[in-house]
């Protein structure tokens, strides 16, 4: 439990990606403690905290230009995030870590990305890992891009009751131990819509953006487009995901999309 004194002072940041919002802490001296979930999960609280999808620990790691320590607004270590990482790629560049390239370390291994200008602003493309195993059932693809994701194939997107589904699928016998995320997608007129629930957050997102990597190869492996990239609309913006075909799977995957600085600030815990 955190007490009503004033214990320390924490300067943090806040970007988002498409709606998908952060707490960045720039912690290269690791006087943050990683194994205080309850403070994450305060940190992440929308009504008592600062209020994110999640929070990310900048640090120095030898070989790298940083490692990238992820928690879910739950308060845990989770999985790869893909909008976190380049949120935590733009938020290293505006401190002056990295530059225009850089090359990170996450929980699903290395990465490299770009920053770049385009119609819209300043991008960021991020580097995801290979994917090489796909599950394809009856209207529904499984797969990790850095997290697990269950993508569905639903035509009516706007009316849809995406946390009642969601949720059927998330705590089902198959998934209710591990967790797992859950899409929903439609492609129409060249253009991939998707909603997003995210384990841990365990509600609805603006974005994801291992969801939206997972949409766009579900969408290709099961026919519905050709060629190698594709426009993603999600509730908070705009993303695209170019990709390789590897065998059954594909490499040289890159999500690209805004990061944006929104404030810094200083709280008392």
């Amino acid at each position: 439990m955190l007490t009503q004194s004033i214990i320390m002072k924490i300067e943090f940041y806040k970007y988002q990606g498409a709606g998908n919002d952060f707490v960045i802490i720039d912690d290269r001296e690791e006087s943050f403690d990683r194994s205080n979930f309850e403070l994450v999960k305060f940190l992440c609280n929308r009504r008592f905290g600062i209020g994110a999808d999640g929070l990310m620990l900048l640090r120095n790691k030898s070989g790298y230009d940083f490692e990238m320590v992820y928690f879910n607004s739950d308060g845990n270590e989770s999985s790869m995030c893909g909008n976190g990482g380049r949120c935590i790629v733009s938020f290293a560049k505006d401190i002056g870590v990295v530059g225009q390239s850089c090359h990170f370390l996450a929980v699903d291994g290395p990465h490299d990305a770009n920053s770049f200008k385009t119609e819209y602003g300043e991008w960021i493309s991020l580097k995801m890992i290979d994917v090489k195993d796909i599950e394809k059932g009856p209207g529904y693809c499984f797969m990790d891009t850095g997290s697990p994701h269950y993508v569905a194939f639903e035509s009516n997107l706007k009316k849809f009751d995406i946390i009642q589904k969601a949720r059927e699928i998330r705590y089902n016998d198959r998934f209710k131990n591990d967790g797992t995320n859950v899409n929903f997608i439609n492609l129409d007129n060249g253009k991939l819509y998707i909603r997003t629930y995210e384990r841990g957050v365990e509600d609805e997102t603006l974005a994801c953006g291992t969801g939206v990597t997972a949409a766009v190869l579900a969408a290709h492996v099961t026919g519905q487009f050709k060629g190698s990239q594709l426009n993603v609309s999600a509730k908070g913006g705009n993303l695209k995901v170019k990709f390789q075909k590897s065998g059954n799977g594909y490499e040289n995957i890159w999500l690209e999309g805004p990061a944006e600085y929104v404030f810094k600030g200083v709280i008392n815990v």
